[in-house]
């Protein structure tokens, strides 16, 4: 259980605050920032969020007073120095924040983590993390109920039940306890409409995102003596042909797995400074272990790796094989 009177004394006994979260972020790093920026902004703290990555536009009206800056070296490099606390919110390892992060390292104020992924880093001075809890914004909504900061409005409670529905990927995932669905039920209690978030988040995508799925489609391929590991690999050239980017490409690793017989699914995908790859899973098979071996991490079934020196073609082939080795290991081991 998370101390949380302990984070709301923090909370109650500062008055300056920096938010921010990962890098390409998505509606639970977005739902989080913004509803810890709600709570702190009804207690009368000065507050702002600086962001590495864009928000999304299908996330953008989570934002609906555009408060989310994006991180400008020259803007924002004293920034971090001139507050009295950083929330770190939906990740546990500092290179998360790309550049933002020799600033945060170099800062003397107190550093506060806020996260429920697995392998964390120690580089905060109090780490909130539940790697039990459904999502970012499920201990954002445990804090607020267990500790009456403050009292649920129509905002916040749009802003967790968007984190909250996508990280257990509708309601669907493995941690999508009883209460979990209790806890949805209340936030619809604040005139959420769950059909409009919904289909913002997932069913208003550009149309050069629905051409490049086809190319990731296209791209499949799979490996292992029973086809057991497919991958969809998607190269850098095919985001300026379809006029996108890559949070458009959020939620295609998951194809892979609708597959009879796939154990792990991967997303290679290169980008302009090395490459990044998904890695998804079933059952016990922990996939975050794997990543770890390539400096990556999250959950057991869903994790990433990222790769900033290196190219996709020269690190393909060694991450599949050790794929396919890790899959054999587990078979040996625990007769998955």
């Amino acid at each position: 259980m998370l101390d949380f009177h302990k984070l709301k004394k923090l909370v109650e006994s500062n008055n300056k605050f920096l938010l921010t979260t990962h890098v390409n972020p998505d509606a639970d790093a977005i739902g989080s920032e913004l509803a810890f920026y709600n709570i702190l902004k009804k207690l009368k703290k000065e507050v702002r969020i600086i962001n590495y990555s864009e928000t999304p536009y299908y996330l953008q009206f989570l934002d609906d007073e555009k408060i989310i800056e994006k991180f400008n070296k020259e803007i924002h490099k004293n920034i971090f120095n001139e507050t009295d606390v950083i929330v770190c919110l939906d990740l546990n390892q500092a290179n998360r924040i790309v550049k933002m992060e020799p600033f945060l390292r170099q800062s003397t104020k107190l550093k506060i983590c806020i996260d429920h992924h697995q392998n964390a880093e120690n580089f905060v001075d109090h780490q909130f993390i539940d790697t039990q809890a459904a999502a970012t914004a499920h201990i954002i909504y445990d804090f607020i109920v267990s500790t009456l900061i403050v009292e649920l409005d129509e905002k916040i409670a749009l802003q967790i039940y968007a984190g909250l529905m996508t990280d257990t990927g509708s309601f669907r995932f493995e941690r999508t306890t009883p209460d979990i669905h209790r806890i949805a039920a209340h936030l619809l209690e604040y005139s959420i409409n769950p059909f409009y978030v919904y289909d913002v988040i997932y069913n208003s995508g550009k149309f050069g995102k629905i051409k490049l799925l086809g190319e990731a489609i296209n791209s499949l391929q799979r490996f292992g003596e029973n086809k057991e590991l497919v991958v969809m690999t998607l190269m850098r050239n095919s985001f300026d042909t379809n006029e996108v980017d890559e949070s458009d490409t959020d939620g295609f690793v998951n194809l892979c797995m609708s597959i009879e017989g796939v154990k792990i699914g991967l997303k290679f995908l290169e980008l302009t400074d090395g490459f990044k790859v998904s890695l998804r899973s079933k059952g016990e098979i922990p996939v975050h272990n794997l990543a770890a071996e390539f400096g990556g991490g999250g959950h057991k079934n869903a994790a990433g790796i990222r790769i900033r020196n290196g190219s996709l073609t020269a690190n393909k082939e060694k991450i599949i094989s050790r794929t396919l080795e890790f899959i054999n290991e587990l078979e040996k081991k625990n007769n998955v």
